[in-house]
Order: C-alpha cells, then structure tokens, then sequence
C-alpha cells in the first residue's frame, strides 16, 4: 500500500537516525542486514536502497558488504560514508584507507543534480563528518558532485544509473540541510509518494492486531505513559473488551504516579484496569543487587510473572500480551537488524524469561517516540498521555545507581517530584524531552543548621531530542536550576548536595543506568 525504502545496516549508530528521517517525510521504511540477497531485495520491492555508514574498511577482512548486483536492479541506491566507500569499492574504485575526519565542515557543490536541487554552489553547506577512510576519485562511470576542503569527492553520482554516495551525514541534526538532501532522493530520485501517516498506521495496525488476536484474550502493561497507552488503545480499538489492562505498582514509580494513571485511564481510556500491588515482590527481589543489567534481567522476569498470575485471575485466560516497545528499544538491547552495537538490555526486549508463556504482541516496535506521540493525538488521547517523558520500563531502579532500598526510593522519588514540578512551573517542560532525577551510590560531606552532614548526592539530568537516539543536555536558566537545587536540599531529608549532568549522547547514554 505504501512506496517503501529499504535500509541496509552496516553497523552505524546513525541508522536508526536514517530511518526517522524517512519516516518524517511520510515515506515507509525498514531496517535490515546487508546479508539480504539481491532476489529478496527484488522481492521486497523498495523504491530505493539506502546503504548505512558503519565502522569497519572495506579492506577489513569479513566486513559487511552487497552482491554487486545490487547496483544493478535498476533501483535508486544512496550511500552513506561506509556505504558511499562500498559503492566505490565495488565498482571498481579505489577507497583510500587510514585517515580519520570527525566533526563539521563546509561542503561544496560542485554540481547541483537532482540530489542536491535547491542548493546554491556558490554558498558552501554544513555537513557532518565521521569516517576513517575515503575515496579521492570517483569509480569508472561516476562523476564528483560535491567536495570539502579535505575530501576531493564527498559526494557522486553514477553516469548512466542512478547511484550516489555521499561521504558526510546527511541524517545528523549536525549536517542542517540533510533533510532536503535526503527528501531529494525520496522524492525526485525514487519518486516516492508520502502516503505513510499516523492514520495509515492506526488504520493498518488494527487490522494487524485484529487477524493476530483472533479470538483470545489479551493482556497490556499499562504504565501510564504515551507508549503504552497508544498500544493499548490500539488493541482496544481492535479486540474490544476482550483486552485486560494490568497496571502494576512495583513500588519503583515516581510520586503520586498510581494515583495519576488510575484516574487518568479510568476517565479517558474507557479501558478495563487492574491494579497489583507487588511493591514488596519486586523490592524484595532487587535487595543487594548493584548490577543495572541484573536489575533489568529481574525486574524483566518479575513483570511476567506477576503478569501471569493476574492474567490467570482476572484476564480471562489470556495468552498474549501487549508491550510498548519502540524501535530504539529494539536496536539498543539487540542487533536485530544488522551488526550496530548492543548498548543496553532493555527490561521489555532483552530482558525478558526465556520460558514466557505469552505471546507478544508490540504494536509500537517499529515506531520512535515522536511517531508514537503523533499516533496518540491522531486517537485522540489526552495531551497528559502524550506530552509525558519517557519513564524507563525498570522504573526508579535504573535512577538509583546502586543497591535498591525503600528508603533509597523515597529519597528519589521525592526529589524527582520537586525537579518535574520546578520544570512545569518555569513553563519548560515541552522544551525538554526527558527530565528525571538520579540518586547516586556516594555521600558527600556539607553543613546545615551550622553542624556537619554527611548524606546523599542527586543528580539531575534533562535532555533536549528529536528521537531519544542522539540527544542534547538541556541549558537551564540559572536562577531555575538554583531553585530546584535550593529546595531538594532543603525539603529531602538526607540529600545535601545537587549536581547537574552537561553529558551529551553520544558518548552518554540518557539514562545513567
């Protein structure tokens, strides 16, 4: 039903970032390895291929590479970095190796082609740079378009086909007119038309869920947040009453949040709720436990269970369950697709038993977070739903670095609660993708009421985004984060000391664990 763009990953961290690029041009597109044969590629039917940056050379031995009959189905192929070199590389070019770029620099268009339209070659670009080797002259039978002022071919194009490469990033906020580069090759190379939108997807997805429930019983982890909420409301609008939503206090959750979410679901939602209480099973499991992978794996394991026993009693024997899984749920706990790095176990993704008895249903798994909010408002939920921030899965657990206590959570959860109400008084919780208080595994010495302390240590972090996949540290107003700072010393008792995190990602990750 829709022009589709197939991605072939090579290992980048970036790839993700390609595909929200395309999405945001309303055109759909996969992620899959570069071992896909050239008859499945044909089968599949793309519009046009895009070929992923990564960090291996094309003279390393076993790296990824493509048949080289790729090149010749006929279908729009656009190399990023690693992949312009594998273009070059297999027609027949020379890709020289060894000299590392990273960073900004000024490209110029030599040639204004149906890739770059609408660029001035007289008005120099900025791009992104991140690569180890490069190419000096382009392959038999293809010409430069555009160079920088250490790269002679940042960019080409084939004679008589329509293959290109480009050496820099046009999917990083870092290159600012990649978008138009890219949405140069959607639209005027591939001819691609942009029919995928938030009401296609609802569209399609009901009917998916619809043919894959059949007539079973199912059952949704409800935390309150967009992701979950979009998926269970997906399936509502799919299964009816025969969808049990569980919503369970792990006595991990930020303040005053069980009450929030049951008041907000049993008002909006029209869904059937249940509440679990399982605050002391899922404490009593994390006690000692320092490891963030082994708090995942646990808290992983002890949705499921307690799942399973409120499926037996109140879900009507349900045998599948719905999760809110997103896409960079998916590429940082696994490499699924192609060979990106894990960067970290996600409690629904990889952090799940392997003796499951649901079947999972994850509506959302293809989807980034802004794509998800999009869907939400197209269904109508509640702004409270979908402007919320991310919240991980594991809960405050991951924000505690160390062991997990109650009073350790309490210590948390009420600076959190004073950092998320400073932000929405100052009006800035819209500018900012994700704000959360960290408690951290040190004390520090202060004085208070002219005697000696020696107490805990918060952290705050805030992060601006457009996909949760590279983000930005959040440049507060001065006399805001001194605010914030002021009162968790004053009302938390046992914290004397605040800081605050101006760590991109990357090299960070957003969350600390």
């Amino acid at each position: 039903m829709h022009d589709k763009i197939l991605i072939l990953d090579y290992g980048s961290q970036f790839t993700q970032l390609i595909a929200r690029r395309i999405r945001e041009e309303h055109v759909y597109c996969e992620i899959h390895p570069p071992t896909r044969s050239v008859s499945w590629i044909r089968d599949w039917g793309p519009k046009g291929i895009l070929l992923s940056g990564g960090p291996a050379s094309v003279y390393d031995e076993g790296v990824p590479t493509a048949e080289p009959e790729l090149l010749r189905l006929g279908i729009p192929v656009l190399g990023i970095c690693y992949g312009m070199q594998l273009i070059a590389h297999l027609e027949g070019g020379q890709v020289i190796p060894g000299r590392r770029e990273y960073g900004r620099a000024e490209l110029e268009i030599v040639e204004a082609d149906e890739l770059f339209e609408g660029f001035d070659p007289v008005e120099p670009v900025q791009i992104w740079c991140s690569h180890g080797d490069h190419v000096d002259t382009p392959p038999p039978g293809f010409r430069t378009l555009a160079s920088t002022k250490t790269l002679a071919v940042a960019a080409f194009r084939g004679e008589d086909q329509p293959i290109f490469g480009v050496q820099f990033h046009p999917e990083v906020a870092h290159t600012p007119r990649g978008d138009e580069i890219l949405s140069n090759f959607l639209f005027r190379i591939c001819g691609c038309e942009p029919t995928w939108t938030a009401g296609a997807f609802i569209e399609e997805t009901v009917r998916w869920i619809a043919d894959t429930v059949g007539d079973e019983h199912v059952v949704c982890g409800l935390s309150g947040g967009v992701d979950s909420a979009v998926a269970a409301t997906l399936v509502h609008l799919a299964v009816g009453d025969r969808l049990t939503c569980l919503f369970v206090d792990t006595g991990l959750l930020r303040k005053g949040e069980r009450e929030g979410v049951e008041r907000a679901v049993r008002t909006h939602m029209g869904i059937r709720l249940i509440v679990v209480d399982a605050r002391e099973e899922f404490l009593s499991a994390l006690a000692g436990v320092e490891d963030p992978e082994a708090k995942r794996r646990i808290i992983g394991e002890r949705f499921i269970r307690v799942f399973e026993r409120a499926a037996a009693e109140h879900g009507d024997g349900a045998t599948l369950l719905v999760q809110g899984t997103l896409y960079p749920d998916v590429i940082e706990s696994l490499s699924v697709r192609g060979p990106s790095a894990t960067i970290k176990t996600h409690h629904n993704v990889g952090g799940l038993p392997a003796d499951i008895r649901f079947r999972l249903i994850e509506p959302l798994r293809e989807l980034f977070k802004d794509e998800v909010r999009q869907v939400g408002r197209a269904l109508g939920l509640p702004e409270e739903f979908v402007t919320r921030h991310p919240f991980p899965g594991p809960g405050l657990a991951v924000r505690i670095l160390g062991c997990v206590t109650p009073e350790r959570v309490a210590v948390l959860q009420e600076a959190d609660a004073i950092y998320l109400e400073e932000i929405r008084a100052a009006g800035l919780y819209d500018e900012i993708w994700q704000a959360f208080a960290v408690l951290l595994p040190v004390r520090s010495v202060g004085v208070m009421g002219d005697a000696r302390t020696y107490e805990n240590v918060i952290a705050l972090r805030a992060v601006t985004s457009r996909d949760g996949m590279t983000a930005d540290w959040y440049q507060f107003p001065h006399d805001v984060l001194g605010r914030i700072s002021t009162r968790i010393i004053n009302e938390v008792r046992g914290v004397n000391r605040v800081c605050y995190d101006v760590s991109s990602k990357p090299p960070a990750t957003i969350e600390w664990e």
